[in-house]
């Protein structure tokens, strides 16, 4: 197995968490060739989609904090379509430069590549507007670049969420109460004046519990979600905002939306996903890179960085590679 990963430089990697580590070392346990590039190295040459791409290995380095981790040779133009898999796991936000490797990864697609997520499926399923298609899993939602329109909102449900529709990690993300004093100013800074389109959810309590992450690899629910706990006075259960991840079995509700969404990731060229769950709620649909591997590993007997390697494999089965 020949494997391109998109992801940010690697050299910057907390190995100890990082989710796109844990993939290419269990690769690399199975002897795959692996390669590294950024999306800022993707180009067409002479009408193919191409990346500059460095094969790289493991080094003996075992401190989970060096960076010093892999050796990499020097970088290579290599046709996208020469790979058995092409991962794309390079973070949010989706500006307009995310924008455009996915559609030069849908030409790619085109050409033969086989890449995961798809370009089309990350185009088409903006990670927080993507719950609209399931409302039986919703709280009450809106979406609006209307101030007043969230303003009427707090006034009917006095106790909501709001957030941009491109962050990631909890980034821009307020708990708004009517006798907030800065409701003004929030939702100023937000919208930007009413130029900025965001999502107001109704608040769920049941964050103190953790907002939890639920894996579906290759249609495949993963048995444990890792709920990730606010800290003490804080609404975001983000592990980047600071939040504790615990792994727990999934809740009958829990298998309930994921098996319900399961089919309808594949069919959308969904690979790997991240659903969050607050309470009984389906909250965002992660899909660009969703994370959690190693805290579930590392706490369950569930390694689910073989389980995606695992799906890989197949689908390279499923595509005439040889394996």
């Amino acid at each position: 197995m020949k494997i391109l990963f998109i992801a940010d430089p690697m050299a910057g990697f907390k190995t100890y968490k990082d989710t796109t580590y844990a993939m290419m070392r269990e690769m690399a346990r199975r002897g795959w060739k692996l390669f590294h590039t950024l999306a800022s190295q993707l180009s067409v040459q002479q009408e193919c989609v191409v990346a500059s791409a460095s094969k790289f290995s493991f080094t003996d380095a075992r401190d989970e904090h060096d960076h010093d981790w892999f050796n990499s040779l020097p970088p290579q133009q290599c046709p996208l379509n020469g790979f058995d898999a092409v991962i794309m796991r390079t973070d949010p936000p989706f500006d307009m430069q995310y924008l455009y490797t996915t559609q030069l990864l849908t030409l790619a697609a085109k050409q033969g590549a086989y890449v995961y997520n798809s370009g089309q499926a990350m185009r088409d399923f903006n990670e927080k507007l993507a719950i609209l298609d399931f409302p039986e899993f919703t709280v009450p939602t809106i979406v609006t670049t209307h101030a007043a329109d969230i303003r009427a909102f707090l006034n009917e449900y006095h106790d909501i969420i709001i957030k941009p529709l491109d962050g990631m990690g909890g980034m821009g993300i307020f708990r708004l109460k009517q006798n907030d004093p800065n409701i003004g100013s929030i939702l100023e800074m937000l919208m930007r004046l009413d130029s900025r389109t965001i999502m107001a959810q109704r608040y769920i309590p049941e964050i103190v519990h953790g907002d939890k992450r639920i894996l579906i690899i290759g249609g495949r629910v993963v048995p444990y979600a890792l709920a990730r706990i606010p800290q003490q006075g804080e609404t975001r259960g983000n592990l980047a905002a600071g939040g504790r991840g615990v792994a727990q079995p999934l809740s009958e509700r829990d298998q309930q939306i994921a098996e319900t969404l399961a089919p309808e990731l594949v069919r959308r060229g969904i690979l790997l996903a991240g659903l969050d769950v607050i309470g009984d709620y389906l909250t965002e649909i992660n899909v660009t890179s969703p994370t959690g591997f190693q805290e579930i590993t590392k706490q369950t007997d569930c390694d689910v960085a073989a389980l995606f390697a695992d799906a890989v494999e197949e689908a390279a089965r499923l595509h005439g590679s040889p394996v």
